[in-house]
């Protein structure tokens, strides 16, 4: 009976010992977790020209990621970046596989009921782009016909209000705007800022039909118990708004400054 007590007592010793060990490491998050493990690891899609995409020596550039890079530095960290898929990239974050996505993510009420939002680093729309030689003289034109969008972005609702029967879904800006060159669809509803950059890069013969159809709040998304790190991006992000490096980034990438409303 001794023997059984004692070997009872061990295994519930250590059953205590490595519950209580479990705790300490779960109590790691948001800023501590990414001070201790030396790194922020911020996830885009890598397909959204000018602001991630990959450049011609397969290397992960744009306006996003040279955020992400000013971010990680002040916090003095190193920068992980992570491209996936932009259908799943918020289940990733809830999951723990990355600390927040930095990748041009617009701060909609929808997605603040599971993510939590820094303040904007910068202002865009959506805009619906069309062939350079399309007849349509209004996006109620295109109710009709088939229009492109990334799948997982805001832009579908877009298509939704306006009627859209024929929506067709796409991995990322790149092939939306080539399918839309190439004639495969009508018409492609994206942000404003990616269609004028595509259209001036000389690429694609594609030109933008009408006003933005509404204005966005581009945030970086964290995870609800992160607070710590959303809390400390929000003071480096209004750092760098008034020392004028969004700005600088912005000319840089953009020509243009779309980090003030």
């Amino acid at each position: 009976m001794r023997r059984f007590t004692t070997l009872y007592l061990m295994v519930f010793t250590l059953f205590i010992a490595v519950a209580v060990s479990g705790c300490a490491q779960q109590e790691k998050k948001g800023l501590e977790k990414v001070k201790e493990s030396g790194e922020v690891s911020f996830a885009m899609s890598g397909g959204y020209p000018p602001f991630n995409f990959y450049n011609n020596k397969n290397e992960l550039v744009g306006f996003d990621v040279d955020v992400a890079k000013e971010v990680a530095k002040r916090l003095g960290v190193k920068l992980k970046p992570v491209t996936t898929e932009w259908s799943g990239i918020i289940e990733g974050l809830r999951s723990g596989i990355y600390s927040g996505i930095l990748g041009s993510m617009a701060a909609t009420e929808q997605r603040k009921k599971v993510v939590d939002f820094s303040i904007p680093y910068y202002y865009s729309g959506a805009q619906m782009f069309v062939r350079e030689d399309a007849p349509f003289k209004s996006v109620q034109d295109l109710k009709s016909k088939a229009i492109g969008l990334v799948t997982g972005t805001t832009f579908e609702q877009d298509a939704k209000k306006l009627g859209v029967t024929d929506i067709r879904l796409y991995k990322d800006d790149t092939q939306t705007l080539t399918e839309l060159s190439n004639g495969v669809i009508d018409g492609v509803i994206t942000d404003r800022v990616v269609g004028v950059n595509a259209m001036n890069s000389g690429k694609f013969k594609i030109k933008p039909l009408g006003s933005p159809l509404r204005r966005e709040d581009i945030a970086v998304a964290f995870r609800k118990d992160d607070k710590t790190l959303t809390d400390q991006v929000d003071k480096i992000l209004n750092q760098m708004h008034e020392d004028g490096t969004l700005t600088k980034l912005s000319k840089k990438w953009l020509n243009v400054d779309i980090t003030k409303k």
